[in-house]
């Protein structure tokens, strides 16, 4: 199997760097194209990866083409490679906002397409990626690209039309959780504790509560109230966010997320 990569961004060496720590693939089995010689030559020193200049080599030669560039680079990429693509290669897309269709549209001819949208996780392993193959795709290639996302954190398959919610429940989902984060040690911090323990007691207790969620499969209500004892300093902690309008700004933010998710 030969993988290509078009863009080697921040988000494509992470996808990479699982594949390879995971074995799924050898460095001499991937080429990737970028836009300067300058990232090309780290690209290359970091991963061991094959690199290029030219979109166009990396798509001729991949038997899955991954297209790790931003959406609104999409109309100048697809006319370069569109003709080099093989019938058989499984293109597979990790842009907010390009639809299936779209996609499609561009290329100008049937091809085996998979729209993923992965977060920035994916740089410690642990992104939740969103995976919606077209029709063309077939079992046993499906089945290869759910394996090369696993390596970078969780894949699950969901219908296209659910993929702006994704993006707003994962995808941009990091960032309000780091603004969460940093709230909580700026509190820790005016209480007196020193900036680097507090952002360490924020992220643990943030990180141990997902896992909580993930590996109890209680509900997470269920497990706030385990912690919010009676008259206790929990409850009224929690007291103050609904006062505050905490759940009410969350699903506000992501509604917007999600409205400018549909707009791109």
């Amino acid at each position: 199997m030969k993988l290509g990569f078009i863009g080697l961004g921040n988000m494509a060496k992470a996808m990479l760097g699982g594949m390879l720590s995971k074995g799924l693939v050898t460095p001499q089995q991937v080429i990737g194209s970028c836009k300067t010689k300058e990232t090309a030559a780290k690209v290359q020193e970091e991963l061991g990866i094959r690199t290029t200049l030219d979109n166009r080599e990396a798509a001729q030669e991949a038997d899955i083409l991954i297209l790790a560039i931003k959406p609104q680079f999409f109309t100048e990429v697809i006319p370069q490679i569109k003709d080099l693509v093989r019938e058989d290669t499984l293109v597979i897309s990790i842009a907010a906002g390009k639809t299936i269709a779209f996609i499609e549209e561009q290329f100008g001819r049937p091809i085996k397409l998979i729209r993923c949208m992965p977060n920035v996780a994916a740089l410690v392993g642990e992104s939740c990626t969103s995976v919606s193959a077209n029709e063309r795709v077939t079992v046993e290639q499906l089945e290869q690209a759910l394996l090369l996302i696993n390596s970078f954190g969780k894949a699950i398959e969901v219908p296209e039309r659910l993929i702006d919610a994704v993006v707003g429940v994962s995808g941009s989902s990091p960032a309000y959780v780091f603004v969460f984060i940093e709230a909580m040690a700026d509190a820790a911090v005016a209480a007196g504790m020193p900036r680097k323990q507090a952002y360490e007691f924020a992220a643990q207790a943030v990180l141990g509560s997902a896992k909580m969620v993930l590996e109890t499969g209680m509900h997470p209500a269920t497990l706030k109230d385990m912690v919010c004892s009676p008259g206790g300093t929990t409850i009224a902690a929690v007291k103050v966010l609904e006062q505050k309008g905490m759940r009410a700004a969350v699903m506000d933010a992501m509604e917007a997320c999600i409205e400018k998710s549909r707009s791109l």
